[in-house]
C-alpha cells in the first residue's frame, strides 16, 4: 500500500513545504494564521524521512507536476529555519517550544501529558489557588497523581481552595495558561531538547586517542558534516589554551600532581608552557623534573590523565569558578 494514503492533511501539506524550499515555503507562511503555523510546523518536525516516491505522488496531488524531488527529512532544525524566514526570531522561539514540549494541541492537553512528579515539583512553588485552578482542567486521574506527590499540608491547601472554587474568570485562567507557557512549558522544552552531536562529542571525549581516531575516520568517510560538527563540539586537553591565566591556576590547585606530570607529558611543550607560565618559578622546575623523570609511558595512561583534567575543569566551569571556551568558538558551556 502507497505510503501517502496513510498520510494525514497536515503531513501532506508539510512534505509540499518541505519539497518546495526554503524561499517559496516562506511566502506560503507569511499568507497563514498563526493556528495554521503551528499545526503544520508540528507536522513538518514529526515527518522523519519520506521516500522518494511518496513525495513524488503528494507533489503530483497537490500540484500535478513538480519533478522528482527526491526523499525530504522533516525536523526540527528545517523546520525553524523556515520559520525564521518569515516570522520574528522570539515568536519562532515560542513555536518551536511548543512544538518541542509534550503532545497535545491545547495547554491543559499539553499538561496532561507531563510527568506527573515533574508537573508536581513545578507546581509546589506556586500559589494554591493556582495550584488547585491547573488540577481542575487537567483529567482527574492525572491531578490525583499529581496531588499524591505533592507536601502534604500544601496538598490540602490545594484541596480546599478546589472544593470552594467556582467557575473560575476566563482572565484569571488566561493569566495561569499564559504563565505556563512562558515559565514551565518553555522551560520543559528546552531541557527535554538534546542535539544528538552534543551527545556524541560527549561520547568521543570519553574515547582513548586510538578509538577516537579510528572512529572518527570511519564517520568522516561516511558523513563528512556530522563529523566537522562532532569535532567543533568535543572539548580537549588541548583545548585548556582557552582557559585564561586565572582559571588556570583554579584548575592547577585542584588538581593531583601525579595526574597532571602523566598528562603533560604526553602533550606538546607548548601546552606545558601554558601550564608552567601559571606557576611560581620553583614550582615549574620541580614539574619539568618530574616529567623528565617520568620515563616511558603509555599513551593510554596519558589519554586517561588528560581525560580527568578536562573532566575536573569542567566541573570547575559549571560551579562558575572558571571559563570553558567550546572547539572552534567562543561560546561558554558549562
Amino acid at each position: 500500500m502507497s505510503m501517502t494514503r496513510t498520510l494525514r492533511g497536515p503531513q501532506k501539506a508539510a512534505v509540499l513545504m518541505l519539497a518546495l524550499g526554503e524561499d517559496h515555503a516562506s511566502r506560503l507562511f507569511a499568507r497563514m494564521h498563526e493556528d495554521e503555523i503551528r499545526d503544520l510546523s508540528s507536522a513538518m518536525s514529526q515527518l522523519g524521512t519520506i521516500p522518494a516516491q511518496t513525495v513524488e505522488e503528494i507533489c503530483d496531488e497537490f500540484a500535478r507536476h513538480l519533478g522528482k524531488a527526491g526523499h525530504l527529512i522533516g525536523s526540527f532544525e528545517s523546520t525553524e529555519r523556515l520559520l525564521l524566514k518569515t516570522l520574528p526570531r522570539e515568536r519562532v522561539a515560542q513555536i518551536m517550544d511548543e512544538i518541542r514540549g509534550p503532545a497535545g494541541r491545547t495547554m491543559w492537553d499539553k499538561l496532561g501529558n507531563v510527568n506527573e512528579t515533574v508537573l508536581a515539583n513545578y507546581l509546589k512553588n506556586e500559589y494554591p489557588q493556582t495550584v488547585a485552578v491547573v488540577l481542575s482542567k487537567v483529567k482527574p486521574d492525572h491531578a490525583a497523581r499529581v496531588l499524591s506527590i505533592l507536601p502534604d499540608g500544601f496538598a490540602m491547601e490545594v484541596v480546599m481552595r478546589m472544593l470552594r472554587m467556582e467557575n473560575v474568570q476566563k482572565e484569571a485562567l488566561d493569566g495561569v495558561e499564559r504563565t505556563l507557557k512562558m515559565e514551565f512549558m518553555s522551560n520543559l522544552a528546552r531541557s527535554t531538547r538534546r542535539d544528538a552531536h552534543e551527545m556524541m562529542a560527549e561520547i568521543f571525549n570519553g574515547l582513548d586517542r586510538q578509538a577516537e581516531s579510528r572512529i572518527m575516520a570511519a564517520l568522516e568517510e561516511r558523513n563528512l558534516e556530522a563529523a566537522e560538527r562532532i569535532r567543533a563540539l568535543m572539548f580537549t586537553f588541548d583545548d585548556l589554551r582557552r582557559v585564561d591565566g586565572q582559571g588556570l591556576q583554579v584548575l592547577l590547585r585542584a588538581v593531583e600532581k601525579d595526574r597532571l606530570t602523566l598528562a603533560l607529558k604526553g602533550t606538546t611543550e607548548e601546552m606545558r608552557e601554558l601550564f608552567f607560565g601559571n606557576m611560581t618559578e620553583r614550582a615549574a622546575k620541580l614539574l619539568r623534573d618530574d616529567i623528565a623523570a617520568l620515563g616511558p609511558v603509555r599513551l593510554k595512561d596519558v589519554d586517561e590523565a588528560q581525560a580527568a583534567i578536562v573532566a575536573t575543569a569542567k566541573d570547575l566551569s559549571s560551579q562558575g569558578q572558571l571559563q570553558l571556551s567550546e572547539g572552534r568558538d567562543d561560546e561558554l558551556v558549562d
